[in-house]
């Protein structure tokens, strides 16, 4: 249990730190209003869907990763 605790947060270190930097990019890249909104907001949605996908496979349920389990 202590090794998936500790994937799961390397792994939220991680996502959280290639999160910050696309969202960095699309802050600092000359894009208009529109399409800069979208795609963070399209930024949000992929990561929170990787997030669950890794807490469901973390109890059990399959999404397709692999992670240890928490039984």
């Amino acid at each position: 249990m202590v090794s998936a605790l500790f994937t799961l947060l390397i792994y939220a270190i991680v996502f959280g730190l290639v999160y910050w930097l696309f969202d960095y990019l699309v802050a600092t890249l000359p894009i208009p209003d529109p399409p800069a909104r979208f795609i963070r907001i399209a930024l949000v949605v992929v990561f929170t869907l990787v997030i669950i996908a890794l807490l469901l496979g973390m109890v059990g349920v399959a999404p397709g990763l692999d992670l240890p389990r928490l039984h």
